[in-house]
């Protein structure tokens, strides 16, 4: 994943649940993902019922946006939903919003699941290097999630090497872009964290940023800083795994005029 792979696992902190969502209570920062499992003979039926979703909810003004994402690769019968960016509180407000249109997701596209997962996803914009106004959606998206090793130790150490990390490639206006959240009540099994990285196309995704991701970091603290950084960040890794998302527009839900 143009080069990000062997540092970029041990960029994330566990972080206490609570001081995360004290921190977070008033910003936008939180987006929720659902993500959907369907047989392929179900994905014809499965796709009009989300359509049908889709339009009860703008016949009810529902003012929040989904947007809808195709996987390309790794489990390709999966589908992932995710909110824009949220307050906390923003949640209340939608869950009510959406009650209208439960029964019509529950008649038409329930039927067609193999299987449904949810968590919320804490953006850490100091952690992540995109341009200010970058949307969070691109024609390909790589997903990588990250299992790390637990101790509170090593993550507060792998978040510091983070930090740096993402300071070189602000310094240094590092070509290559990510966003990095932390993984919030996926049940067991979820990564700690994800990165995605945005690209406009296959050629795009495949091309490796100039310099290397670890040359910045090289030519910003020197070689030895950066061997030291890379060996600690490696060391935290219990389990990565990455796949390619598509945007999907027909299954994207905004309210009409927004």
């Amino acid at each position: 994943m143009k080069g990000m792979k062997p540092w970029v696992a041990s960029v994330f902190a566990l972080l206490c649940i609570t001081s995360v969502q004290a921190a977070e209570m008033d910003k936008a920062n939180v987006i929720r993902d659902y993500s959907d499992t369907v047989a392929p003979a179900d994905q014809q039926a499965y796709e009009a019922g989300v359509k049908s979703y889709n339009q009860c909810l703008s016949q009810h003004g529902f003012k929040y946006t989904w947007t809808a994402l195709l996987h390309e690769t790794g489990d390709t019968y999966q589908y992932s939903y995710v909110s824009a960016p949220l307050t906390w509180a923003d949640f209340d407000a939608m869950h009510t919003a959406g009650k209208a249109c439960d029964q019509t997701w529950r008649t038409e596209a329930n039927p067609h699941l193999k299987g449904e997962t949810s968590a919320f996803l804490v953006r850490l914009p100091e952690l992540s290097h995109m341009p200010k106004g970058m949307p969070l959606t691109s024609a390909l998206m790589e997903v990588i999630d990250y299992k790390l090793k637990p101790g509170h130790e090593a993550s507060e150490a792998f978040t510091n090497v983070a930090k740096k990390i993402t300071a070189a490639a602000e310094k240094s206006n590092w070509p290559g872009h990510y966003m990095i959240a932390k993984v919030q009540d996926g049940d067991q099994g979820a990564p700690d964290f994800i990165v995605v990285v945005f690209s406009k196309s296959w050629a795009d995704l495949g091309a490796e940023p100039d310099p290397s991701l670890w040359k910045m970091v090289e030519n910003t603290y020197g070689k030895s800083d950066a061997d030291t950084m890379r060996k600690s960040l490696n060391d935290v890794v219990q389990d990565e795994s990455s796949h390619v998302d598509s945007y999907n527009a027909d299954l994207t839900y905004q309210l009409a005029g927004k």
